[in-house]
């Protein structure tokens, strides 16, 4: 799998998206390593201990609920929400 960094990365999203823009690159320059590092640089336990997981909730159990359902999943002692993790609600 190819991984994309920098603008080319911010491209690639745009694209994904449908969106069409331009961007004038100044300087592109390395991170130092004291400042982190790339997702997929990261090991099993960097990314459980300082990751996020975007979650769509689905209708019916609580934020509660999906919570201690990951704690569980991933067999971490912490975990939390931030936000709302209701669905969104129509009616007609």
């Amino acid at each position: 799998m190819r991984v994309f960094k920098g603008v080319e990365f911010i491209k690639k999203l745009d694209e994904f998206a449908g969106i069409e823009r331009s961007y004038i690159l100044v300087k592109e320059v390395l991170t130092s390593s004291e400042y982190g590092k790339l997702p997929e640089e990261r090991s099993l336990e960097e990314l459980l201990r300082f990751g996020v997981i975007n979650l769509d909730k689905p209708p019916g159990p609580t934020s509660h609920e999906i919570v201690a359902w990951i704690k569980e999943i991933l067999g971490v002692s912490k975990a939390g929400h931030g936000g709302t993790l209701e669905s969104l609600i129509l009616s007609f």
